[in-house]
């Protein structure tokens, strides 16, 4: 796993090298357009000395402007390209993350409630299929820490559900609590610019990595 994604963030690297090969072309065809100006113009009437002035600034802020796009290029680039790398370590462990998904994984899963506040010492949990259908709910007593729900994949009924993803609910008084997912983490991955830790079937952000369980 630790080889694929480090053949992503190859990846990411020759994206942003095309990325600047781009730029390049921009800045040598601004070139060429000044420079078939000058060549063509009319004898008789040469640009003066404040067109010229006028050109040349032009010329610098492109050049400049390039510059900071270049940069800018690199800096995402290696920015996910750490991440990607940064996640391989991860996978395989007991990590915890926000997500409003529950990650089903071996007929197991694990939500991680907030410590009880004033007023809210009872809650429920809802599990959901795709559909927004309410496939178990089950009442929760918070405590003064945090602590896991374990799900053991079962619906009302008592039918065992298929490992993957299923959305979460967790209230008290009808107001919506917060909480967080704990599963192991089986890789990472590159979506339209956000690298994304997979546990099982959820994925999430990077960025929304809260902790290493085990």
């Amino acid at each position: 796993m630790s080889g694929s994604i480090t053949a992503a963030a190859a990846a990411e690297t020759q994206t942003g090298a095309r990325a600047g090969a781009r730029i390049n072309a921009d800045f040598n065809t601004f070139l060429a357009l000044l420079t078939t100006q000058l060549r063509n113009q009319d004898p008789t009437n040469a640009m003066d000395a404040q067109q010229m002035t006028a050109q040349l600034v032009q010329f610098a802020s492109v050049e400049q402007q390039l510059a900071v796009n270049q940069n800018l290029e690199r800096l995402i680039t290696l920015q996910q390209g750490s991440q990607l790398v940064s996640a391989a370590p991860l996978t395989g462990r007991v990590v915890e993350v926000e997500s409003e998904y529950l990650a089903l994984q071996s007929g197991q899963a694990v939500m991680r409630l907030p410590p009880a506040t004033t007023g809210a010492t009872a809650a429920r949990v809802d599990i959901l299929d795709r559909t927004g259908r309410v496939l178990r709910s089950e009442e929760v007593v918070l405590s003064a820490a945090t602590q896991d729900w374990r799900w053991d994949g079962r619906d009302a009924s008592g039918r065992q559900l298929a490992d993957g993803a299923y959305q979460a609910r967790l209230s008290a008084g009808g107001a919506a609590l917060p909480f967080t997912v704990v599963g192991r983490a089986t890789g990472a991955e590159r979506v339209e610019g956000d690298v994304r830790l997979k546990l099982g079937t959820v994925a999430v952000n990077f960025d929304r990595l809260r902790g290493v369980v085990e």
